[in-house]
Formats: C-alpha cells, structure tokens, sequence
C-alpha cells in the first residue's frame, strides 16, 4: 500500500485544502452550521437540499417555492459564515430537482452533488458565467461511465468530480439487498472500477477527474486506504451527525451516541430503494405491518410508492430531525454504532488528520 500524505482535493480552481466532503444528509440535518463549519476547517461543507423547506409556513401548500426559497436562504446563511467551499446535495428522484439546482447555481454554490439517480441533463443547466462544479454520485463503474459518455458526447463536459457510494453509506442506498453484503459490491472495487472507468474521458477532455470514496469511511486509516487505492479524497456522513455544529437537535445526535451495533438495520423505503437506519419502534411497527395513518401531502419523490407505503417517509425524517422517534427513525451509516461523543467539526477533522498521518508512518 502506498503511503501517501494529507493533500489538497482540486476541481479545477476549486482547491480543499482538507480532502474531506460533507456528506449531504436529509431531512434538515446538514443545513448551513453544519457545512459552514466543515467549510471553514477545508473541507467541503454540503447542505441537502431534501426537504429543505420543512421550516417554511407553505410547505404544504407550495411545496416547490417553500423548497427552493429555503434553499437559497440556508446557502446565503452559509456563506455568511465561511469563505470556504460550499456544496449542495439534491436527489435526482426529487420532483423538484431542476428548481431545486437552478436555485443553487443561482446563488453561486461551488458544487453540485447528485445523486439516486442519473443526472444525464444536469451539464445543461449550467450557464456559459456559471462556474458551479457538478459532481454525480455513482454506486457502479457503469454508472460513471454512462453519464461521462451523456455528458461529453451531448454537452461536451465531463464531471468535476466523480463520488463512488458504497454498499456501508447510512440513507437509501445504490444496491439491491442481495448485494450491499457481496463482495463485488465493496467499495474498495467499485472504487477502482469507477477509476478505470473514466481514464478514456479524462483523457479525452484532458481534465482530471479526481474520484471520491464515500460510504463507511470512519477513521483517518480509512481515508487513507482508499486514497492509497487511488481516490483524492473520501465522503462521510455519519461522523458528522454528532458534532456539535450539526443542524440536527440533540436527541438526533444522542441516538447515534447510544447506537449498538445489532441496531443498525437494512429497511425498505417507501421510495422503492434499500435503505440504513437505526432500528426503532416506529420500523418495527412498520416491519410487523402495522400501518400509519398516511396520505402523501408533498410528492416529492418520483419513485415514491405512496399509494401503498405505511408512511411518509418525509414526514418521518422531519420527526427524526427533531428528536421525535415515535413517528420517525435515523438514517445512519453501518459504522454510526461506533460514535462514542459529540464533538466538534474541528475536533473531529484534527482527529482524523491525525489518524491519516500515523497510517502513513
């Protein structure tokens, strides 16, 4: 294994000093402090824009303005508070997905991550000023090497970044449940697929295109194994929920503290989609059948099965969010059982530098 020191990820003039993305966790848990805070230690701070618009007193009614308004407020916010790289997370699934990327670049975020799904059409929502990065979030080579080819034969761009989620990522997952434990499906092989994978487009449109480890990275050891294997830099999700700067409340937090690991579960989305979380009441009501009152007021995920789901799953995030378990769960990566303390986004980033460089020793 190589050993290599701590270096700055770069997408073209976009330089993270800190080789670190926030992982852009719904609904309302990486929000403005979060990111901010992520941001201002050189890393990559992400606001998810899933359901943004929870705050908001049309919500319910006007679902679409009430997302893309609050949207633009929690990145004017964010930019308040840092001079660093700022990014936002929107679900390729969202019915407000376009609205919801246009308001982004309208206000000038750095980056644009996009995943479940296959954002084929998002180079051309970029102006000729716009100098937004866009960076798709894959869970195979194939994917990577479909919308590399989409985007360099339709729009002549290639991707800025390139993010490889792995089977071990909290929240809905890119993998059928017969293959998040199968060793193929290890994202120390997806990763090197994707790598192979887009060395024809790189070279075509002589860009770099740096790709990003994501999905049960834990430690600075972690980090630096993917990167020996070839990665710029690693994702990470789960770590940041139990930071002080998180935009959840404190029962959210305390409910990864007090994870086991036999409480992190595989469920069944209402989305259609496999899905990480940390098991409680409220799913296993669901998983013994027992059905909650539901009619589906947002719309907001095309795949959504909401005519036949017990929940909705929007609803039962924004309960989580506030700590209210009874109507709602957490998403959470499979190593979430591992969180011991809330800290700080500093604490923790120093923490895993510092992890990286004894790996290197």
């Amino acid at each position: 294994m190589k050993s290599l020191e701590w270096k700055s990820l770069v997408m073209g003039n976009l330089v993270a000093r800190t080789p670190i993305i926030q992982g852009g966790m719904g609904i309302g848990i990486s929000l403005s402090c979060l990111a901010s805070a992520v941001a201002n230690q050189g890393g990559i701070g992400v606001i998810s824009a899933a359901g943004i618009g929870m705050s908001e007193k049309d919500f319910g009614l006007r679902y679409i303005e009430a997302n893309a308004r609050a949207l633009r407020n929690e990145i004017r916010k964010a930019r308040e508070m840092t001079r660093g790289i700022l990014g936002v997370n929107v679900m390729v699934a969202m019915t407000n997905f376009e609205e919801m990327v246009k308001a982004a670049i309208e206000e000038g975020i750095d980056v644009i991550f996009a995943g479940a799904g296959l954002p084929l059409s998002l180079p051309q929502m970029l102006g000729k000023s716009d100098r937004t990065k866009l960076v798709p979030i894959v869970s195979s080579g194939r994917a990577a090497r479909v919308i590399a080819k989409r985007w360099l034969e339709k729009y002549a761009y290639t991707p800025d970044a390139v993010v490889v989620e792995g089977p071990m990522a909290g929240g809905h997952l890119g993998f059928s449940e017969d293959q998040i434990g199968r060793e193929e499906f290890a994202l120390e092989n997806i990763v090197s697929d994707v790598i192979s994978e887009l060395e024809p487009f790189s070279e075509r449109s002589s860009k770099v295109i740096p790709v990003i480890a994501a999905g049960g990275i834990y430690t600075g050891a972690d980090m630096h194994r993917f990167i020996s294997l070839g990665a710029s830099a690693v994702q990470m999700g789960t770590r940041f929920v139990a930071t002080d700067e998180c935009d959840a409340s404190l029962g959210f937090k305390e409910a990864y503290v007090a994870a086991r690991k036999q409480d992190i579960g595989i469920i069944r989305s209402p989305v259609g989609l496999p899905g990480r979380a940390i098991m409680n009441t409220f799913l296993e009501e669901i998983a013994s059948g027992i059905k909650k009152p539901f009619s589906c007021p947002f719309h907001c995920i095309r795949t959504c099965e909401n005519k036949t789901s017990p929940y909705c799953i929007t609803l039962a995030l924004i309960s989580a969010k506030l700590g209210k378990f009874r109507n709602g769960f957490a998403f959470a990566g499979a190593n979430a059982y591992r969180v011991d303390r809330i800290l700080s986004v500093r604490e923790l980033i120093e923490t895993l530098r510092q992890e990286y460089e004894f790996s290197c020793s």
